[in-house]
């Protein structure tokens, strides 16, 4: 079973947004992208805070609040048939900035971003959390 590693949130204030999370949650921020992004994680999910001025590299519009959200999966080309399936799009790869391992991109319904792929700050699957 896919298991959700990754959120993307569009910020105003990305510093403010990652002061929040680190403050009130206890994350940690792992790094400053040159982008202006922050990645933050609890030890098992990474989220990353966005700028709202930022552009999406799936073309999607730009909102306040959730952006996407990436899973990792055990079998990517499976997950990947799956999505698109379910009628999802994959998305062309060329000129995203990847600070991923890798990342895999798809929109699905009302243009939400789904990822398949590794995040910093994110768990591996554990022996529980692998698909029958």
């Amino acid at each position: 079973m896919p298991k959700i590693r990754h959120i993307a949130y569009r910020a105003e204030n990305v510093e403010a947004m990652a002061d929040f999370f680190s403050k009130a949650l206890s994350m940690t921020i792992l790094q400053r992208r040159k982008n202006n992004a922050i990645d933050l994680s609890d030890g098992t999910i990474n989220i990353t805070i966005l700028p709202a001025s930022g552009h999406r590299t799936d073309g999607g519009p730009r909102r306040h609040g959730i952006d996407h959200i990436g899973f990792m999966v055990e079998d990517e080309n499976e997950a990947s048939r799956l999505l698109e399936a379910a009628g999802a799009e994959k998305l062309d790869p060329a000129g995203y900035s990847q600070t991923a391992n890798y990342e895999t991109k798809f929109r699905g319904p009302e243009g939400i971003g789904i990822d398949l792929g590794h995040w910093v700050g994110a768990a591996a699957l554990g022996k529980d959390e692998k698909a029958d």
